[in-house]
């Protein structure tokens, strides 16, 4: 069968250094998928397998389960909507490696207390509107400075989090960073990445110092639906060709809703939930699954 008249796509990537665990995956799968055509390869690390009609879900679960011992992410879907024209992507852990408030607390020493309440409302087990305001009732008094020497010190992008971005941009596609952290953060991190729209909560400030307060209405799981909604409503842009990723229960919303909806490094609770749990490696898997080539990448 030739690969061009297959209606689904299963791209397979590890990290770089992986390359045997890429083969040894694509084996198993050769023979799993139905009806498999020939392998393409998008990089050293990434692979196209082109297969037949058959229940998507079904066979996504039984090829993540077929490679679960190997260092491989795996991304099923239906090859004609692959290349997505919106993106919105979670900022905390997702596009960078830090949970901004934990570091904010870290600044008046009480990280391990807000820590303990951001993993439990990451794991959906709280509320995270009021988990929000608990944690941030706590941080009165931090200073701008102390913000910026974050961001200048502490703060650092994902693996493929600027080219991510930057290559969608490329392609004609809209990116946006909409976060439940905060805004002092959120227009930094956009500019750094490349993507072209931030949306965040405001902390209220009194001088240089902040309150103790979060503007509302707080940011969260279903704002960040609205906006995928709305930024794809605005272009005329079906939610099939639309892209989500995040890491945590806020981000559940968005990521059922996106034609694609991802999970980078995620709680269980997502995972599970996402049509594609990006687990080992970065976040250019994003973009081995829309079908770009290495040698396409940018940033």
């Amino acid at each position: 069968m030739q690969a061009s008249r297959l209606p689904n796509v299963a791209t397979l990537v590890v990290p770089g250094r992986e390359t045997s665990a890429l083969s040894e995956a694509q084996a198993i799968l050769s023979v799993l998928l139905p009806g498999a055509g020939d392998a393409e390869s998008l990089a050293a690390c990434a692979v196209d397998i082109p297969f037949a009609d058959g229940d998507l879900p079904v066979i996504r679960k039984a090829a993540q389960d077929a490679i679960r011992n190997l260092p491989a992410d795996i991304i099923v879907q239906p090859a004609a909507i692959r290349r997505k024209e919106l993106l919105i992507a979670d900022m905390d852990s997702t596009i960078i490696g830090q949970e901004c408030i934990d570091e904010l607390a870290d600044i008046v020493g009480i990280r391990a207390e807000i820590s303990a309440i951001t993993e439990r409302a990451m794991r959906g087990e709280i509320a995270f509107e009021p988990a929000l305001r608990e944690r941030v009732r706590l941080l009165k008094g931090v200073t701008m400075a102390s913000v910026r020497k974050l961001l200048d010190e502490v703060i650092t992008l994902n693996p493929g989090a600027r080219a991510l971005a930057t290559t969608m941009a490329a392609n004609g596609a809209h990116t946006a960073l909409v976060s439940g952290g905060f805004t002092l953060f959120t227009s930094v991190v956009a500019q750094r990445a490349g993507f072209a729209e931030n949306r965040a909560n405001i902390l209220e400030q009194s001088g240089d110092e902040l309150t103790g307060a979060v503007r509302e209405p707080i940011l969260g799981r279903e704002a960040k639906r609205q906006a995928l909604e709305g930024m794809a409503s605005q272009r005329a842009i079906p939610l099939d060709l639309t892209l989500a990723v995040g890491d945590g229960a806020n981000d559940l919303a968005m990521i059922e809703r996106a034609g694609l909806g991802a999970a980078y490094r995620a709680k269980p609770v997502v995972a599970a939930a996402a049509d594609a749990a990006i687990d080992h490696a970065d976040l250019t898997a994003l973009l081995y699954a829309q079908g770009y080539r290495e040698a396409e990448i940018s940033g």
